[in-house]
């Protein structure tokens, strides 16, 4: 009694068999700073042209990105590809680094060893609400002259085209905390995607934090962002490859 029932030749049953839970990695994992790496180099001199074969990428204002200093960019968050197109829409440097969850990623050890390689992530434990080291590691980023970009709604869970859930507050306290610009960023068309779909990037003005109060500043970057999201339509015809795309990662 006790032990796991075993099968012909001694193993025990997989659904029998306890799994240990992967670790979180903490949050201060990767380095952060202002200069990308080589390895950052390398993947975005072949994902940019795969991304702009792959999809028909639309990308407005990006005369609105600050020539001079870092800042924190939002964007609505509906799927895998956003990450992706604000990185093929702004500057290599300063480096962008995203705050994210990365259970997912732990579990796809291809995927999770290129983020650690390419760097440009901060490791966000959900379950962890007001994380220390979460907060001085995006104080350290934006200190050391690096933009970091997060997804304020916090989940896909309920993400429809063209609608926008409640922000959390997270990044008007390190815009306000360190002084530098919130650049709004809607995306549209990434919800679903298939080969060759239309997928839309407009970048607003920025949003400056002085005589802000955190709430005003998450008023102020939810009716921002709500007025930057164009109408989404459904296009009609063939979709090729849409499952397998949609569900890539």
């Amino acid at each position: 009694m006790g032990r796991a029932r075993r099968r012909r030749g001694g193993h025990p049953r997989r659904d029998l068999v306890k799994r240990e839970p992967v670790p979180v990695p903490p949050a201060d994992l990767l380095p952060v700073g202002p200069r990308a790496t080589a390895a950052f180099r390398f993947v975005r001199l072949w994902a940019q042209p795969l991304l702009n074969l792959i999809f028909s990428i639309q990308v407005e204002g990006r005369e609105h990105i600050p020539r001079q200093g870092n800042f924190i960019i939002i964007a609505n968050h509906l799927a895998w590809l956003d990450p992706f197109l604000i990185l093929a829409s702004f500057k290599t440097e300063p480096r962008v680094h995203f705050l994210g969850d990365t259970t997912i990623l732990r579990t796809h050890k291809l995927q999770w060893w290129m983020v650690r390689a390419v760097g440009g992530y901060v490791p966000v434990d959900k379950l962890r609400h007001g994380d220390v080291k979460l907060f001085e590691h995006v104080d350290r980023c934006l200190q050391r002259g690096g933009v970091v970009a997060l997804f304020p709604e916090g989940t896909t869970d309920g993400a429809q085209e063209g609608h926008l859930l409640p922000f959390k507050k997270g990044f008007a306290h390190w815009a306000i905390d360190n002084n530098v610009p919130v650049v709004p960023v809607a995306l549209s068309g990434t919800k679903d995607v298939w080969l060759r779909k239309r997928v839309q990037v407009v970048i607003g003005a920025s949003l400056q934090p002085a005589g802000e109060s955190v709430d005003t500043l998450v008023t102020l970057a939810e009716q921002r962002l709500a007025a930057l999201l164009p109408p989404y339509v459904e296009p009609m015809g063939a979709k090729p490859l849409r499952a397998w795309l949609t569900h890539l990662f």
